[in-house]
């Protein structure tokens, strides 16, 4: 089976990624036989407000927590990024590397996103929802389990995922649909993606006519598949979120298995997206 093109991944150009490597991602995209690889980087600009000791568990975050428990992410550095790139691209000729950028919370900051997408040409958009805003600040989702039902923060953030998509167009596929169901409590009630159908649905059907990434950094739902394809869905990327060489293409045999048993196919290159 052919191995699809890793979509998503992050290297040292992302704030987030301290293992992130370029050069060493390449490397080893060769080692796997893997023909193409597209270094999306973030690029954030909610500050999310957290307890104390949220981070506890993320040291690499906790450089950038004020003394008013916000963190507040970094500017992205994107001429040393495309330089970078241009570096890899002359030391691995045989790889086909594109270039790429996550962009956190697109339509709440449409000038910024319009700013990078239109200075800079980029070969795979994804827009991304890491954060929901309550009140007068945002959270990181994974914060918002924390004294609230499981099931309404999953609700809640599917249905920011459609305000997303309508809130800006400049984007071309949506990033980890399941992002929140990562932090699902593990002392809450089982997870059953089944309850969730009807929000998931209106999440997806709000996106036909871009494209729905197939996430690997947990393990990929049919489900979300299935009913992207019956809501009209008819392109899938592949993205492994990597933040580290040894995370690239994790789990894509079976991805690409799972996507194809639901009738969607690679395309004529084996950088294109899979189609149906």
């Amino acid at each position: 089976m052919t191995i699809p093109a890793d979509n998503h991944v992050h290297t040292e150009w992302s704030w987030d990624a301290p293992d992130g490597a370029m050069e060493k991602t390449c490397r080893r995209a060769v080692e796997i036989g893997l023909p193409a690889v597209a270094f999306t980087e973030h690029v954030d600009l909610a500050p999310w407000t957290v307890r104390e000791g949220e981070l506890d568990d993320f040291p690499h975050l906790r450089q950038y927590e004020t003394a008013g428990l916000e963190v507040v992410p970094p500017g992205f550095d994107a001429d040393g990024y495309f330089a970078a790139v241009e570096r890899c691209r002359d030391l691995f000729p045989g790889l086909r590397i594109m270039t790429g950028v996550e962009f956190g919370e697109p339509h709440l900051f449409p000038e910024r996103m319009a700013e990078l997408v239109g200075g800079h040409r980029f070969d795979r958009v994804l827009g991304s929802l890491h954060c929901l805003p309550v009140g007068e600040r945002f959270y990181e989702v994974g914060g918002l389990y924390f004294g609230r039902a499981p099931g309404a923060v999953l609700r809640d953030y599917l249905a920011e995922i459609s305000r997303l998509v309508a809130g800006d167009d400049r984007f071309d596929v949506l990033a980890h649909i399941d992002y929140a169901v990562r932090s699902w409590p593990a002392d809450g009630p089982p997870f059953d993606v089944n309850e969730f159908e009807d929000e998931f649905r209106f999440a997806l059907r709000s996106l036909a006519g871009r494209t729905l990434e197939v996430n690997t950094s947990r393990r990929p739902m049919p489900e979300i598949v299935r009913w992207w394809r019956a809501e009209g869905g008819a392109t899938i990327s592949f993205g492994s979120d990597a933040h580290s060489p040894a995370e690239l293409a994790r789990a894509f045999a079976e991805a690409a298995a799972m996507v194809e048993a639901h009738g969607f196919r690679p395309g004529r290159h084996p950088y294109d997206l899979w189609r149906r």
